[in-house]
């Protein structure tokens, strides 16, 4: 069995059944698992990760633990030391319930230290975990797992990423994908029960899991006490997908302080449920003061939240422009954890507010600069933020592309190009 193939059972819109999904991560955890002792797939709840960790341990003989169960989760708890001996190889899901038993998975993989003696995953980023005892530097590799890309959802090559860097402004692709479809695909979002529901019962699933989010991994694992703030903070984050985040403007509108919100902010980011978008700039400390911009790990969460279906998401004056550009952002951050290009991706804003929706910059700091528009008929005028940011770059800027509903590849010049959004998905990266 190839590995690669691993991945969830889903169902069309008509609920016809189709073959398993392929993960991209599964073949991440298959390399890690073969030199490392403990594995770690991480990422937002049903993204898919207990499916693909049983698909691997069943092929593997590893046994399977989870921390939802109550039961388990009392043992793990009140003796983590007998709890890791359990099984010579271990699968152990939802390990943050229970975080005490990271220092007995220490202690025993440093006695044993045989690759693949455990395969943990999280929904929440355990580094960051107030109470870790250790965070297993030197013996832990993490493997982040996204709700499905859409390549991974069409079966698509996911390419876009290596693409963009190896071909530049040559980079050509024709779409059949129209403004309709990107905003169906948007509503959709990626979360394996998502797709496979219709839109009325999809839309009560992505209440249901905002609800569970903050109830369960948020306020029972921070002791956050102010449940009323927090899911009105979310709606307020959807509010402003793809702008730049204000705390102290935040702070008003919930009257708590602009340090709670920020709190607040980095605990729904270590849950998975958005992700802040850094500020790029040449100098590396004036990144690390700059004010992100955000995106929800899933654009059909966002929409959601701000009661959008692909109907109203048709109308002038709907939300489209900032939900657009964070469904292309996260589709760009999933790729960036598999692709060969290491690249990190942020936003440029200047003091004139010049902006540039989306910078992708390597190590070599070559950079790709994204517009996002939701418009099938580019202009030359959606080039100025990318054209402002060329002059700053020189030669490091391999291409600037506006990404746009229409159908076809448009040139504008050296190094420009208006490419359509599903290049994303459907380019390969060769």
């Amino acid at each position: 069995m190839h590995y690669g193939m691993i991945g969830l059972m889903t169902r069309s819109e008509s609920a016809v059944n189709r073959a398993y999904v392929p993960r991209r991560a599964a073949d991440a955890v298959l390399d890690a698992l073969a030199d490392t002792r403990v594995v770690l797939v991480n990422g937002a709840r049903q993204s898919g990760k207990s499916t693909l960790v049983r698909r691997i341990g069943r092929e593997s003989g590893a046994d399977w633990y989870s921390l939802d169960d109550a039961d388990t989760k009392r043992f793990a708890a009140d003796d983590p030391r007998s709890f890791v001996r359990i099984s010579d190889r271990m699968i152990v899901d939802e390990v943050q319930r229970v975080p005490e038993l990271l220092l007995a998975i220490k202690s025993l993989v440093d006695e044993q230290p045989d690759p693949g003696r455990f395969l943990l995953t999280g929904s929440s980023r355990l580094l960051a975990m107030r109470d870790l005892p250790d965070t297993l530097v030197g013996r832990m590799e993490t493997v982040e797992l996204w709700p499905m890309s859409q390549g991974e959802i069409d079966d698509a090559p996911d390419g876009f990423v290596d693409a963009a860097f190896s071909r530049g402004a040559a980079l050509r692709h024709e779409s059949a994908v129209d403004r309709d479809g990107y905003i169906g695909r948007l509503v959709r979002g990626g979360f394996p029960d998502a797709v496979r529901r219709v839109p009325r019962r999809r839309e009560r699933y992505f209440e249901s899991y905002v609800s569970d989010m903050v109830n369960r991994e948020v306020m029972q694992l921070w002791d956050i006490e102010r449940g009323r703030e927090m899911h009105a903070l979310i709606r307020m984050l959807a509010v402003r997908s793809g702008q730049v985040l204000a705390p102290a403007s935040l702070s008003n509108g919930l009257q708590i302080s602009a340090q709670t919100v920020r709190r607040y902010i980095a605990l729904l980011e270590e849950v998975f449920l958005i992700k802040q978008i850094p500020a790029w700039s040449r100098d590396l400390n004036t990144r690390s003061v700059a004010k992100s911009k955000v995106a929800f790990v899933d654009s059909g969460v966002a929409a959601a939240l701000l009661d959008q279906d692909g109907a109203r998401l048709r109308k002038p004056g709907s939300p489209l422009g900032g939900l657009l550009e964070g469904f292309v952002a996260m589709e760009i951050a999933r790729q960036l954890t598999w692709s060969q290009t290491n690249a990190e991706l942020f936003h440029y804003r200047t003091r004139d507010q010049v902006e540039v929706d989306l910078v992708i910059e390597n190590r070599r700091g070559e950079v790709i600069a994204i517009e996002v528009k939701s418009s099938a008929t580019p202009s030359t005028d959606d080039f100025r933020g990318i054209r402002h940011l060329a002059a700053r770059l020189g030669d490091d800027l391999i291409a600037g592309y506006v990404l746009h509903a229409g159908p076809h590849t448009l040139p504008f010049g050296d190094r420009y190009a208006a490419v359509p959004i599903s290049a994303l998905w459907e380019i390969g990266p060769e």
